[in-house]
Formats: C-alpha cells, sequence, structure tokens
C-alpha cells in the first residue's frame, strides 16, 4: 500500500520547531530594554535594602542634631 503524503522525518520536525536564529532589529531592541530595566531594578533593590539596613547613612549629619539642646523658641516662632 502507497501513501500520498511523505511521512515526515525527524529532522524535518525539528527544523520545524526551531525558530529562527537571527532576531530582527526590534526584538535586538526590546531585549536590550528589558535587560536594561532589570539592571536598573537590581539597583533600585540593593539601593532599597542598603537604606533598610543602615538608615543613618544616607542622612546628612546636620539632620541628626539634638533639638532640646537648642532654644526651642526659635522653633516654636518659625
Amino acid at each position: 500500500r502507497q501513501r500520498d503524503t511523505p511521512t515526515p522525518t525527524p529532522t524535518l520536525l525539528m527544523g520545524a520547531l526551531r525558530p529562527d536564529p537571527t532576531l530582527s532589529l526590534e526584538q535586538k531592541a526590546t531585549f536590550l530594554f528589558l535587560f536594561f530595566l532589570f539592571v536598573f531594578l537590581a539597583v533600585l533593590i540593593v539601593r532599597c535594602f542598603r537604606i533598610l539596613l543602615d538608615p543613618y547613612r544616607s542622612m546628612p549629619p546636620s539632620t541628626w542634631t539634638d533639638y532640646v539642646e537648642k532654644d526651642t523658641l526659635d522653633y516654636r516662632l518659625a
């Protein structure tokens, strides 16, 4: 008995399932944008954890002054 359609070989099927290895310009730009987005997100996460672990390092020392030592009348008038 003879078949009308040829039997697909495994190499033919793998070739049909394999995507095109070359990327278009839009796909390259998208991957580049996503890469920079993830790098930016990683930097923000690291910065937030550093602030949470040591919050006083990110503050200037002038804000550490104790207001009780200064004249409180100046702050009431302001």
